[in-house]
Protein backbone atom coordinates (compact mmCIF):
# COMPACT_ATOMS: atom_id res chain seq x y z
CA UNK A 1 0.00 0.00 0.00
CA UNK A 2 1.06 3.10 -0.84
CA UNK A 3 0.61 6.60 0.91
CA UNK A 4 -0.39 9.05 -1.19
CA UNK A 5 -2.01 12.41 -0.64
CA UNK A 6 -6.05 11.96 0.18
CA UNK A 7 -6.87 15.49 -1.53
CA UNK A 8 -4.89 14.42 -4.94
CA UNK A 9 -6.66 11.01 -4.91
CA UNK A 10 -10.14 12.86 -4.68
CA UNK A 11 -8.62 15.27 -7.13
CA UNK A 12 -8.49 12.61 -10.13
CA UNK A 13 -11.76 11.16 -9.34
CA UNK A 14 -13.21 14.44 -9.64
CA UNK A 15 -11.39 14.45 -12.84
CA UNK A 16 -12.63 10.85 -13.78
CA UNK A 17 -16.26 11.38 -12.79
CA UNK A 18 -15.88 14.54 -15.66
CA UNK A 19 -16.04 17.27 -12.91
CA UNK A 20 -12.76 18.51 -14.69
CA UNK A 21 -14.06 22.47 -14.58
CA UNK A 22 -14.60 21.80 -10.65
CA UNK A 23 -11.72 19.73 -9.32
CA UNK A 24 -9.34 22.41 -8.53
CA UNK A 25 -11.38 24.10 -6.80
CA UNK A 26 -12.13 21.47 -4.73
CA UNK A 27 -8.53 20.56 -4.37
CA UNK A 28 -8.16 23.98 -3.34
CA UNK A 29 -10.70 24.17 -0.94
CA UNK A 30 -10.22 20.82 0.64
CA UNK A 31 -6.76 21.83 1.08
CA UNK A 32 -7.48 24.85 2.86
CA UNK A 33 -9.96 23.17 5.51
CA UNK A 34 -7.16 20.80 5.95
CA UNK A 35 -4.33 23.14 6.54
CA UNK A 36 -6.94 24.77 9.19
CA UNK A 37 -7.08 21.85 11.08
CA UNK A 38 -3.45 21.27 10.81
CA UNK A 39 -2.74 24.66 12.08
CA UNK A 40 -5.41 24.89 14.96
CA UNK A 41 -4.39 22.15 16.50
CA UNK A 42 -0.46 23.06 16.66
CA UNK A 43 -1.80 26.23 18.22
CA UNK A 44 -4.40 24.80 20.64
CA UNK A 45 -1.37 22.45 22.07
CA UNK A 46 0.93 25.67 22.91
CA UNK A 47 -2.48 27.41 24.18
CA UNK A 48 -3.30 24.34 26.09
CA UNK A 49 -0.56 24.70 29.05
CA UNK A 50 -1.92 28.28 29.30
CA UNK A 51 -5.51 26.80 29.98
CA UNK A 52 -6.05 28.95 26.60
CA UNK A 53 -8.42 28.37 22.96
CA UNK A 54 -7.09 30.31 20.73
CA UNK A 55 -10.24 32.23 20.55
CA UNK A 56 -10.11 33.03 24.23
CA UNK A 57 -6.37 34.00 23.18
CA UNK A 58 -6.73 36.61 20.69
CA UNK A 59 -9.48 38.39 22.92
CA UNK A 60 -7.08 38.71 25.40
CA UNK A 61 -4.20 39.54 22.75
CA UNK A 62 -6.64 42.23 21.16
CA UNK A 63 -7.48 43.62 25.02
CA UNK A 64 -3.79 43.92 25.59
CA UNK A 65 -3.19 45.91 22.36
CA UNK A 66 -5.66 48.67 23.27
CA UNK A 67 -4.76 51.74 24.89
CA UNK A 68 -7.09 50.98 27.65
CA UNK A 69 -6.80 47.01 28.22
CA UNK A 70 -10.14 47.36 27.69
CA UNK A 71 -13.10 47.08 25.06
CA UNK A 72 -17.01 47.22 24.47
CA UNK A 73 -17.97 43.44 23.67
CA UNK A 74 -19.79 44.37 20.42
CA UNK A 75 -16.45 45.49 19.41
CA UNK A 76 -14.42 42.57 20.42
CA UNK A 77 -17.07 40.36 18.24
CA UNK A 78 -16.76 42.74 15.30
CA UNK A 79 -12.62 42.13 15.09
CA UNK A 80 -13.20 38.95 15.52
CA UNK A 81 -15.59 38.61 13.19
CA UNK A 82 -17.83 36.60 15.29
CA UNK A 83 -21.01 36.27 16.67
CA UNK A 84 -22.04 38.24 19.81
CA UNK A 85 -22.94 34.69 21.58
CA UNK A 86 -19.06 33.21 21.09
CA UNK A 87 -17.87 36.28 22.14
CA UNK A 88 -19.86 36.27 25.01
CA UNK A 89 -19.57 32.45 26.39
CA UNK A 90 -15.35 32.96 25.83
CA UNK A 91 -15.39 36.52 28.05
CA UNK A 92 -17.65 34.54 30.57
CA UNK A 93 -15.07 31.73 30.98
CA UNK A 94 -12.24 34.23 30.59
CA UNK A 95 -13.85 36.22 33.59
CA UNK A 96 -14.27 32.43 35.68
CA UNK A 97 -10.48 32.21 34.85
CA UNK A 98 -9.90 35.46 36.34
CA UNK A 99 -8.32 36.72 33.25
CA UNK A 100 -11.09 39.77 32.24
CA UNK A 101 -13.22 41.59 34.60
CA UNK A 102 -16.86 42.93 32.24
CA UNK A 103 -18.33 46.11 33.62
CA UNK A 104 -20.88 48.49 32.51
CA UNK A 105 -19.00 51.43 30.47
CA UNK A 106 -19.04 54.80 32.42
CA UNK A 107 -20.03 56.48 29.62
CA UNK A 108 -22.60 54.52 28.18
CA UNK A 109 -24.76 52.29 30.84
CA UNK A 110 -25.67 49.93 27.86
CA UNK A 111 -22.16 48.99 26.99
CA UNK A 112 -20.57 46.32 28.82
CA UNK A 113 -16.66 46.46 28.65
CA UNK A 114 -14.63 43.74 28.82
CA UNK A 115 -11.60 44.37 31.01
CA UNK A 116 -8.08 42.74 31.00
CA UNK A 117 -6.61 41.94 34.38
CA UNK A 118 -3.35 41.68 36.06
CA UNK A 119 -3.25 38.17 35.69
CA UNK A 120 -4.73 38.28 31.82
CA UNK A 121 -1.80 40.42 30.91
CA UNK A 122 0.74 37.80 32.86
CA UNK A 123 -1.02 34.95 30.62
CA UNK A 124 -1.22 36.82 27.60
CA UNK A 125 1.99 37.82 27.36
CA UNK A 126 3.20 34.10 28.57
CA UNK A 127 1.15 32.54 25.86
CA UNK A 128 2.08 35.41 23.03
CA UNK A 129 5.83 34.25 23.37
CA UNK A 130 5.15 30.44 23.44
CA UNK A 131 3.47 31.00 20.26
CA UNK A 132 5.77 33.34 18.62
CA UNK A 133 8.44 30.83 19.50
CA UNK A 134 6.75 27.83 18.70
CA UNK A 135 4.27 28.24 15.80
CA UNK A 136 4.54 31.86 14.52
CA UNK A 137 8.29 32.10 13.64
CA UNK A 138 8.44 28.57 12.16
CA UNK A 139 4.84 27.99 10.39
CA UNK A 140 5.96 25.15 8.43
CA UNK A 141 6.95 27.25 5.12
CA UNK A 142 9.72 29.41 4.10
CA UNK A 143 9.97 32.90 4.86
CA UNK A 144 8.98 34.09 1.46
CA UNK A 145 6.11 31.63 1.30
CA UNK A 146 4.39 32.92 4.51
CA UNK A 147 4.20 35.96 2.34
CA UNK A 148 2.90 34.83 -0.78
CA UNK A 149 0.49 32.37 1.17
CA UNK A 150 -0.99 35.51 3.11
CA UNK A 151 -1.17 37.15 0.09
CA UNK A 152 -3.04 34.49 -2.04
CA UNK A 153 -5.53 33.79 1.35
CA UNK A 154 -6.26 37.28 1.31
CA UNK A 155 -7.38 37.43 -2.37
CA UNK A 156 -9.46 34.33 -1.41
CA UNK A 157 -11.10 36.32 1.77
CA UNK A 158 -11.14 39.27 -0.49
CA UNK A 159 -13.56 37.12 -3.12
CA UNK A 160 -15.86 35.62 -0.74
CA UNK A 161 -16.76 39.51 0.36
CA UNK A 162 -14.49 39.00 3.81
CA UNK A 163 -12.86 42.04 4.91
CA UNK A 164 -9.52 42.99 3.72
CA UNK A 165 -7.08 45.79 4.52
Amino acid sequence: MTDRDPIAAAHDQWVAHGWTDAADGMALMTSVVRAQQLVHERVESVLRPHDLTFARFEILRLLAFSRRREMPMSRLGSLLQVHATSVTSAVARLEKQGLVERRQSPDDGRVVLASLTTKGADVVESATRDLNAQVFSSPGLAEAQVRQATALLSSLRAAHGDTVG
